[in-house]
């Protein structure tokens, strides 16, 4: 079965900040997660499930899109008629984390494309799911590999495969 890298989707996203920079436009801060974020998917308090989350801002809005897991925000970046105005994206820096159940809420956040994950290790992420691990350096995320299993990807090298995609029926796909 071939794989589907998200290449022209990482492309894509490079080009979106890039033109929100060159309108003059600065790129919004991470915000910090408060005991009332709800998550877009789950609808439920994220400060009540473990693991790292990820923040979605898209033009237009003044705050993001919060999701319980970053498999769950980078899915929502792939999937069409979803973050069409998507202009960045910030994850947990599980390196900085002081811990897995509860990761602090300032100053870890980190841009999605200057993340290495670990994908596919045997950790759970927010709704007891399957996480994708985000670390700001390459060592740290080899270092959580060895000891919890999955390998080191770029987001460019998540695939289809990885997020579970290539199972699902087509009308899961596309968003009305």
């Amino acid at each position: 079965m071939k794989k589907v890298s998200l290449v022209g989707f990482s492309l894509f996203m490079s080009l979106m900040v890039a033109a929100c920079q060159e309108d003059g436009r600065a790129l919004p801060k991470p915000m910090a997660l408060t005991n009332q974020t709800v998550g877009t998917y789950c609808g439920m308090l994220l400060t009540e499930h473990s693991g790292p989350k990820a923040q979605v801002f898209e033009k237009h809005k003044l705050t993001p899109q919060w999701f319980s897991s970053v498999k769950d925000a980078i899915i929502y970046l792939t999937l069409p008629g979803e973050a069409q105005d998507a202009v960045v994206t910030y994850v947990h820096d599980m390196g900085e984390a002081d811990s897995w159940e509860e990761p602090q809420n300032e100053g870890i956040w980190i841009d999605i494309h200057q993340a290495y994950f670990v994908v596919g290790s045997r950790r759970l992420g927010g709704m007891g799911m399957p996480e994708f691990v985000p670390f700001s350096l390459e060592e740290k995320a080899a270092e959580f590999a060895k000891q919890h299993g999955g390998r080191v990807a770029k987001l460019s090298q998540i695939t289809r495969e990885d997020l579970d995609l290539a199972h699902m029926p087509p009308v899961m796909l596309t968003h009305e």
